[in-house]
């Protein structure tokens, strides 16, 4: 079993949007956990409506800080525009997605974002799977 740590600027979209399909891709295989650097208040509201198309309900999920300790604690690492602000830990896989932030963006510009993650997601996991 793998541990995915997804990390994005503020834990508010494109990281939470990762470990929820992650979580949904992976089922019991492998876990996740999502952090940001400056996490916001809650989950933007526009990546909410997106998820929630896809019956995944994000609404109570809360943006957690990064730390050393969650990053220690994965066997892999996504990162999405979180830059130098994401913690080296050595030994561990980094992936770094480049994927555009979907605050403040139309629905529909958030789907695309949403069904690009999904791409990757299955392909990490397919990844993962196979050891």
């Amino acid at each position: 079993m793998a541990h995915v740590l997804f990390v994005c600027l503020h834990n508010a979209g494109r990281s939470q949007i990762s470990r929820a399909l992650f979580e949904r891709a992976a089922g019991a295989r492998h876990s996740a956990d999502s952090a940001g650097t400056t996490p916001a208040e809650q989950v933007h509201p526009e990546v909410v409506a997106a998820m929630r198309e896809l019956d995944v309900d994000l609404a109570g999920r809360r943006p957690q800080l990064l730390t050393t300790a969650l990053a220690e604690r994965a066997d892999v690492v996504v990162t999405m525009g979180c830059g130098d602000a994401c913690p080296y830990i050595p030994g561990k896989r980094y992936v770094d997605w480049e994927l555009p932030d979907p605050k403040d963006q139309p629905l529909a510009a958030v789907r695309a974002t949403r069904d690009e993650i999904a791409r990757r997601v299955e392909a990490l996991v397919r990844e993962l799977d196979a050891g």
